[in-house]
């Protein structure tokens, strides 16, 4: 299985799939709408208008699973996005990225790219330690630790990187820069 065999429901629950995106690099991110990273929106948005016209696709599946952080409908959490961020890249309908309801796509990222750490700084602390008390052995899975966690893919279908959502949006922004 490759990453072009792969597909997500949009919020239309149309099937995307992600050979549609065959030589382009994207960017696939769980989302959120009530989340302390919610503000990355604005910095996913500046991402994708300023590589979408050279090959770069975002690929935005809205998440409820870590606190509740995203209740709303399909509906309300586009409006929320381009109300708010003026988001333009497509969004997915909300799924699971974890667990036995997983969509096919999350489990294949996960696979490919598993947990490396938070990083370091105070909002990676604060994470660590959160975990901590959900998951004992956090580190050492691959699952999806929390929203805006970002997997990113080259131009063949290769994952070649995965984001915290405690990493500096500009050092996804430079990774994406460097496969334009």
């Amino acid at each position: 299985m490759s990453f072009y065999d792969l597909t997500v429901m949009n919020a239309d629950n149309e099937v995307v799939s992600m050979k549609d995106f065959e030589g382009k690099v994207v960017l696939v991110v769980n989302t959120a709408t009530g989340c302390g990273f919610t503000p990355q929106y604005k910095d996913l948005e500046e991402i994708y208008e300023k590589y979408h016209d050279q090959g770069l696709e975002i690929v935005d599946v809205p998440c409820n699973q870590f606190a509740g952080q995203t209740p709303g409908t399909d509906e309300e959490i586009h409006s929320f996005c381009t109300l708010n961020y003026g988001t333009q890249f497509p969004q997915m309908k909300k799924a699971d990225v974890n667990g036995e309801n997983a969509i096919e796509l999350f489990k294949y990222l996960k696979s490919q790219k598993g947990f490396e750490g938070f990083g370091k700084g105070p909002m990676a602390l604060a994470m660590s330690a959160m975990l901590k008390k959900i998951d004992k052995d956090y580190k050492n899975n691959p699952e999806i630790k929390w929203n805006f966690t970002k997997f990113l893919v080259d131009r063949q279908g290769n994952v070649v990187a995965r984001f915290e959502p405690t990493e500096k949006m500009e050092k996804v922004a430079e990774a994406v820069a460097n496969l334009i």
